[in-house]
């Protein structure tokens, strides 16, 4: 079955005026047209499908929080078609057991296209060394706290996963926060505080020389054993500068952590807490100046829906992660409004770079013969306010309420379907496809 889609294309550099032609999973062709076409509505823009390389969709063990359904309508609502899961569920996603489980409950449950981190702990070498590399998008290190047996803490392993990933090809993404420092700042502000720490602490205890020292940690390894590193939610200016000096290393980063700073603890207490922590207005104008000058390599979400009852407390107390998934495109393109970058580089950032860094097959751009993996959204004459009442996350909130953006999804198309329309979702069946990859050893 064809079907024909047009708008303002956005696309490999370009914004154009055309239509793209799908015939069944794939893009047919691709057509330039005249701006004053009459089939062209001028406010109609057409990127590719978004790839979020960082999200907890929380399934299996955590499904209270969210799950491959809940999770994955979010991302349809906010033009995302392809999702890559992050291994700290209940199991964690540590061996080829728990990958397959994880990747068929995907499989029954997710609207869009999916795959799955495989996790590093500090005995699991053997089966990072036999997983199939065409199944994962790469290595999962957690260089700080996490979930269950994820964290990475002796050297010498830290050494042979760098090394077993430059051997296979696989990229590092890694949380790069010193868990000897968060454990020592964390004595201090206890001593004052007690257990009762103002949420505004979180970003002393979690500050930007503990994101900085397991940064420049986590590149020495990588430049040692000649691997490919990506530093995930860089936070900080300082880490920004120094995955500047080092080609093979990239840096991703989180829209939480270009919208808000610490000041907005005092507005939003708990609901922006997340690790790595929200940090300074500097930081956030330098994250915000690397869009452009190509300090940030990619854009994903770190979405982390928690429910609204464990986002009580403070410092010590609340747990930690937001939901961003659904709102992760209209708040980059907002961004592009205001200057910070251009169209084509939000396509860059959430689709072509994603698919390239992580060899996503085809997928990311489009392209005759690439799958229909598309996003029609609409520049709007007013701004729309966000609210907890557009939330599609089983969690029911967002930090983002009370935001202004003119910019809304207006379709998302994964595979050919429509899997979701303004107004709700429309899909009759099942469009997800598990994404295949191929690393370059």
């Amino acid at each position: 079955m064809r079907r024909v889609v047009s708008g303002r294309i956005v696309n490999e550099g370009r914004v154009f005026c055309g239509s793209i032609e799908i015939d069944g999973d794939v893009i047919a062709d691709i057509e330039e047209v005249d701006a004053g076409s009459a089939a062209l509505t001028p406010d109609i823009y057409v990127f590719p499908g978004v790839i979020d390389e960082h999200v907890h969709f929380r399934e299996p063990g955590l499904t209270e929080k969210g799950d491959f359904e809940s999770e994955s309508h979010a991302a349809a609502a906010g033009g995302v078609t392809t999702v890559f899961d992050m291994p700290n569920t209940l199991p964690g996603t540590t061996d080829r057991t728990s990958l397959r489980e994880k990747l068929a409950l995907a499989h029954e449950r997710c609207l869009i296209n999916y795959a799955a981190f495989i996790g590093a702990t500090d005995d699991n070498l053997d089966e990072l060394s036999m997983i199939d590399a065409s199944m994962v998008p790469g290595i999962k290190v957690f260089m700080g706290a996490s979930t269950g047996n994820l964290l990475v803490s002796d050297d010498c392993t830290l050494h042979e996963i760098f090394a077993l990933a430059a051997k296979r090809g696989l990229p590092i993404v890694a949380h790069c926060e010193d868990a000897e420092m968060i454990r020592a700042n964390a004595a201090r502000v206890m001593e004052v505080t007690g257990e009762d720490a103002g949420v505004e602490l979180h970003s002393q205890i979690r500050d930007s020389e503990v994101c900085l020292s397991s940064t420049r940690k986590a590149i020495a390894l990588a430049e040692g054993h000649g691997a490919r590193l990506m530093v995930a939610h860089v936070s900080t200016a300082a880490e920004l500068e120094e995955i500047a000096l080092h080609a093979n290393v990239k840096a991703e980063c989180c829209p939480s952590y270009l919208t808000f700073c610490c000041q907005d603890y005092a507005r939003l207490g708990a609901l922006i807490k997340c690790n790595p922590a929200i940090k300074n207005e500097s930081d956030r104008l330098a994250l915000r100046q690397a869009l452009g000058n190509g300090g940030v390599y990619c854009i994903a979400t770190d979405h982390a829906p928690h429910e609204m009852a464990v986002k009580q407390g403070g410092a010590f107390k609340a747990a930690s992660g937001m939901p961003s998934v659904q709102f992760s495109l209209t708040m980059m393109l907002q961004m592009a409004d205001e200057g910070w970058l251009t169209l084509p580089r939000v396509a860059e950032l959430m689709c072509h770079h994603p698919a390239t860094y992580f060899g996503v097959q085809q997928r990311g751009f489009i392209r005759r013969g690439m799958k229909a993996d598309l996003v029609i959204v609409r520049h709007l004459d007013e701004p729309h306010t966000v609210t907890n009442k557009d939330v599609v996350s089983k969690c029911g909130w967002t930090p983002y309420s009370g935001m202004q953006t003119r910019w809304q999804v207006e379709q998302t198309i994964c595979n050919g379907v429509t899997v979701f329309r303004l107004g709700g979702l429309t899909a009759a069946k099942r469009a997800a496809q598990q994404v295949i990859f191929r690393h370059d050893a």
